[in-house]
């Protein structure tokens, strides 16, 4: 017997539906459907029928429900760590390149600290979102994440909300104006920031609310090239607000002069992770770090 199937039947009769039990374990509605197809033939029974609307369990799926449950419980406390033990693992993030610059040193310290046998890599953006978290390339994403890059089984949890702000030359016209006005900001040439090449985003639909538009003179795929750039040139660089960076290379900043919509730095993570306790301390770490960042 596929001793995968007690795990299914336990998430069964604990939810009593296919498509929760599917979303308890990371899988389809379809493939739990299949899976239940399966336990019937095994069990020669049911187990679940239609009633209405909803599933309920024959006698024999009561009966065995909590054995059922409780050799899963068994299983999963012979194969889980040991409460307290120390960790030893590696874990991989993607991180937004712009967040990476702030929130890679207190996180580092901040594992040090609770489980030095925790190592961490951080890989490029290029690694795009839910492919790379389901096929187990990248542990967890950490930035402003596109919902586009997710699929629904992602899960995905706000951490802080930012505003952007115009990065910009000590010796840029716009650093030496008291007040940038919205006409002031669309004349003069900027840079985009896009890994995919975009050159359209939120910016430019408040622009074109106003009849204005900008000059996108450049696209460059992060941040640490954009702001380079900027430094070296008469070029605007978008940038999230209290980036330590920007003092660093010594750019000046400003307030964007339009109604631009919050950025929210969240995290997300495969369903398969859920209740694992690395992975769920990892995002301890994650959460605590990024509070500071405030």
């Amino acid at each position: 017997m596929d001793l995968n199937l007690l795990v299914a039947l336990d998430a069964l009769l604990a939810e009593e539906s296919v498509s929760r039990a599917a979303a308890r374990l990371g899988t389809s509605a379809p493939a739990m459907s299949r899976t239940l197809a399966r336990i019937r033939r095994v069990c020669g029974d049911p187990i679940l029928v239609r009633a209405g609307r909803t599933l309920v369990p024959t006698p024999r799926a009561l009966e065995l429900r909590e054995e059922v449950s409780a050799i899963v419980a068994r299983a999963r406390g012979l194969l889980s760590p040991v409460p307290g033990s120390p960790l030893t693992r590696r874990f991989t993030l993607r991180v937004g390149d712009a967040l990476l610059a702030v929130l890679a040193a207190p996180l580092l310290s901040a594992v040090r600290a609770s489980e030095p046998g925790v190592d961490l890599r951080f890989v490029s953006d290029s690694l795009e979102g839910a492919p790379a978290l389901r096929d187990g390339l990248v542990d967890l994403e950490v930035g402003t994440l596109d919902n586009a890059d997710h699929d629904a089984s992602t899960r995905v949890e706000p951490l802080l909300e930012t505003r952007y702000v115009a990065a910009v030359r000590p010796a840029h016209p716009l650093a030496r104006l008291g007040r940038v006005t919205p006409g002031a900001f669309a004349a003069v040439d900027h840079i985009g920031i896009s890994r995919r090449g975009r050159v359209h985003g939120p910016i430019d639909d408040r622009l074109r609310a106003l009849g204005l538009r900008r000059r996108i003179a450049v696209v460059v795929p992060s941040y640490p090239a954009a702001l380079l750039l900027a430094r070296e040139s008469d070029l605007v660089c978008p940038a999230p607000a209290g980036l330590s960076v920007l003092d660093l290379m010594g750019l000046r900043t400003f307030e964007i002069p339009l109604d631009l919509p919050p950025a929210t730095i969240a995290m997300a993570w495969h369903p398969r992770d859920e209740g694992d306790r690395a992975h769920r301390w990892l995002r301890d770490q994650v959460r605590s770090a990024v509070a500071e960042l405030v």
